[in-house]
């Protein structure tokens, strides 16, 4: 099975571009179908209230419940003091299996690992390249499996992605996908060192074509068993 473990979807309200404006997915889906993609995790757009951002996506993955996953967006700052509550809302009535977190908001807090320890939950945080953050994630929750997208910065820092292969190898909990990564060595050189284990295919739909992000996954010319651990099997050990 082939999962993208990271696509947007669902309403945004900031309209100061597409990544806070409404994402429908017609165009995505019909891409990742004919890239043979079988299924999404879908994360909200950013968003004023992510609680209402939520509860819209767990829509989406209600009507196509063999299509997609949800991972429920929290804000670090603003929603301090209710992620108990948001979490175990997304997990016991939308079925959620994931946490999503984005420096862009605020810096990851304990209070979010503390509830991704709770619920068994993977958290897909993204750090916009301060990847030095997956030390403490990893020392004070070793229990808890971080995935750090981009390899660490979707805007190609490339001292930040060098950096996050180390942490890679070197931390069981710290995971990375491989969306918007654009110098291929870098992300061949983390399967390398790290493993296939450590890495998730993932797009950054619906901005990025999925059947492009998934080409660079069969030109790594990987052994069958561990491109399928990319392709979806590292994320289905994740969610469990």
């Amino acid at each position: 099975m082939i999962v993208d473990s990271h696509c947007h979807a669902g309403p945004g309200d900031g309209l100061t571009g597409p990544w806070d404006s409404n994402l429908t997915l017609g165009r995505y889906r019909r891409r990742a179908v004919a890239a043979g993609i079988d299924r999404s995790v879908l994360l909200a757009a950013f968003h004023s209230d992510y609680a209402v951002a939520n509860a819209a996506l767990a829509q989406i993955v209600a009507a196509h419940p063999d299509r997609y996953y949800g991972f429920a967006f929290v804000h670090a700052a603003r929603d301090r003091g209710r992620i108990m509550e948001m979490v175990r809302t997304a997990v016991e009535d939308y079925g959620f299996v994931g946490i999503k977190v984005h420096r862009h908001d605020a810096p990851i807090s304990g209070e979010i690992c503390e509830a991704a320890r709770a619920y068994g939950l993977p958290v897909l945080y993204d750090p916009m390249g301060e990847v030095h953050v997956a030390e403490l994630l990893a020392a004070q929750y070793p229990d808890v499996n971080f995935i750090l997208p981009h390899l660490g910065s979707f805007a190609d820092q490339w001292t930040a992605q060098l950096a996050m292969i180390d942490h890679l190898v070197r931390h069981p909990n710290i995971y990375t996908d491989s969306s918007g990564i654009r110098r291929f060595d870098l992300l061949r050189e983390a399967v390398r060192r790290a493993g296939p284990h450590k890495v998730l295919f993932g797009s950054d739909g619906p901005w990025l074509h999925p059947g492009l992000e998934l080409h660079k996954i069969r030109l790594l010319r990987l052994p069958a068993a561990d491109e399928d651990l990319i392709l979806g099997g590292n994320l289905l050990r994740l969610i469990g």
